[in-house]
């Protein structure tokens, strides 16, 4: 059974797609930090970098948007189109960025990619608007068809038919969801379409820049219009408004699905009640078990993100050779579900366990690759390299889980690392040398953790060995103090007798 569970409240949604019970999808939308992927906004070209042949576009959000020469072209890397694009797209190619726009000229674009640290967003000239089945393209004038399709004889109707139909100015990307439907679906979605397009250009004409001109549905709207299939048995929300809109909206684009969709109406909470919340916390750990034994380490950088797969406790039952190999095949099918879980995007490196046949390569990357495929999510895999370590690529069109539902630790900056005891002794050390070798003091007070007291008194590293002359040193620890935080106070006998009585005294 496939069910598609939300959860909305004020302040946050999400909402997780499971398969018998293991988890398929989950995204998370929080107010005042919505997804901007598919907005599309009035900007104004800001200033172009020709050494980079790109364009900072000022959309209004604060950081300038980044407008590649690239994305001033028609995306065909997951569609097919008439070769007639290609021509157009390679004379286009050839161009430059100071051909293609202007400074101070106000273009309309649409965001392709996130915000991430100190970049803008990604935008593209090439607006799409996506519906269930076809997605208008109206800065091109061709049909494609998607590559997900592979019955040739169907991609040929649904191209015939959609070019047909379609105004000549208009181009479309006919969706995977589209495979033996029939006209009269595509023409109510086609006409839809268009009107939200001429609604978006009227606007543009309206509004100054930088102004939006179009934002993408809320969590439910976007997940009923590309996951709410056939092959979904019950899509569950918490939220009565949303479940009106969910359903009003079903009835429309597809209402064969309309009574599948459930109101829950129950106090408790829905995830409590799915028993979902303790596999969604373990999305945010480094690792993860797999039903064998073995683990996978999951470590995300802000260049790329780093699998390591370990055998962990699985030893299998017969050759080592054969052992690893079926730790790898079902690390593989786990890794492309991490990947979809966790909203991960960019370059990704995994060290699968070393394998000495060609052939068990071979079939650990076709294991990739199958498990990839029910990825909407454009993924790549680019294969092994000469160290042995599996490259692949996966568009980032959204935050990760992890950055949307964590910050920095403050105690370690987000190192994940901090000095160890014997390092903070040393450094104690050479803190309280400089202070005695500057000051006549007589008695000192060292604010320290309890753990760096610990190494004071049994470490390598005694107290005794800080002795200068007859100075006087009292230690006094509080476990709430920052491990790497040392406190070194001059004090007087007095004050350690009336205020810091607690201290205790080691030389």
């Amino acid at each position: 059974m496939t069910e598609i569970i939300a959860d909305i409240a004020p302040f946050q949604s999400r909402v997780v797609m499971r398969r018998d019970g293991e988890l398929k999808e989950y995204f998370v939308s929080r107010k005042g930090a919505e997804p901007i992927v598919g907005n599309i906004y009035k900007g104004k070209v800001e200033n172009i970098v020709k050494g980079m042949q790109a364009a900072f576009v000022d959309i209004g959000l604060g950081r300038n948007a980044f407008l590649y020469a690239g994305d001033i072209l028609p995306d065909k890397r997951d569609f097919e189109f008439a070769g007639q694009s290609e021509q157009i797209s390679d004379s286009l190619k050839k161009s430059s960025i100071k051909e293609l726009v202007k400074q101070g000229q106000e273009i309309i674009v649409q965001v392709l990619k996130e915000a991430a640290g100190t970049k803008g967003a990604r935008v593209t000239t090439n607006i799409s608007l996506p519906g269930k089945n076809l997605v208008l393209m109206p800065t091109v004038s061709y049909v494609g068809v998607s590559r997900r399709i592979s019955d040739e004889t169907e991609r040929s109707r649904l191209k015939e038919l959609i070019d047909g139909m379609r105004k000549p100015e208009h181009g479309y990307i006919v969706r995977t969801a589209a495979a033996y439907q029939d006209a009269e679906k595509f023409r109510a979605e086609m006409d839809y379409l268009e009107r939200k397009w001429e609604n978006i250009r009227l606007r543009a004409r309206q509004q100054k820049a930088p102004s939006a001109l179009h934002r993408e549905g809320s969590l439910i709207m976007t997940t009923l219009r590309d996951y709410f299939s056939a092959d979904v048995d019950k899509f569950i929300i918490n939220d009565r408004a949303s479940y009106e809109q969910a359903v009003d909206t079903a009835r429309f684009s597809s209402p064969e699905l309309a009574d599948r969709i459930e109101y829950f109406d129950k106090s408790s909470d829905i995830f409590s009640y799915y028993n979902l919340n303790g596999k969604l916390n373990r999305l945010l750990e480094r690792r993860v078990w797999l039903d064998s034994g073995a683990y996978l380490v999951i470590d995300q950088t802000e260049a790329l993100t780093v699998i390591d797969v370990n055998t962990g406790k699985f030893t299998g039952d017969n050759r080592l050779e054969d052992t690893i190999l079926e730790t790898n095949l079902e690390a593989a099918g786990e890794i492309a579900r991490q990947l979809r879980l966790r909203g991960i995007g960019g370059i990704i490196i995994i060290d699968f366990i070393d394998m000495d046949r060609d052939e068990h390569r071979a079939r650990v990357k076709r294991a990739l690759e199958d498990a990839v495929r029910e990825d909407k999510v454009k993924t790549n895999i680019v294969g092994f390299t000469g160290l042995g370590l599996m490259e692949m690529t996966r568009k980032k069109v959204r935050n990760n889980i992890k950055s949307i539902m964590q910050t920095a630790c403050p105690y370690c900056a987000g190192s994940g690392s901090v000095l160890n005891n014997i390092s903070v002794v040393h450094k104690l050390r050479g803190e309280l040398g400089r202070m005695f070798e500057n000051t006549d003091v007589g008695c000192v007070l060292l604010m320290v953790h309890p753990d760096i007291e610990s190494e004071l008194l049994g470490g390598e590293f005694p107290v005794d060995s800080f002795l200068y002359g007859d100075r006087q040193i009292y230690i006094l620890s509080d476990p709430s103090r920052h491990i790497e935080d040392i406190g070194i106070h001059a004090v007087t006998r007095k004050e350690i007798s009336e205020k810091y009585r607690e201290a205790v005294r080691f030389c």
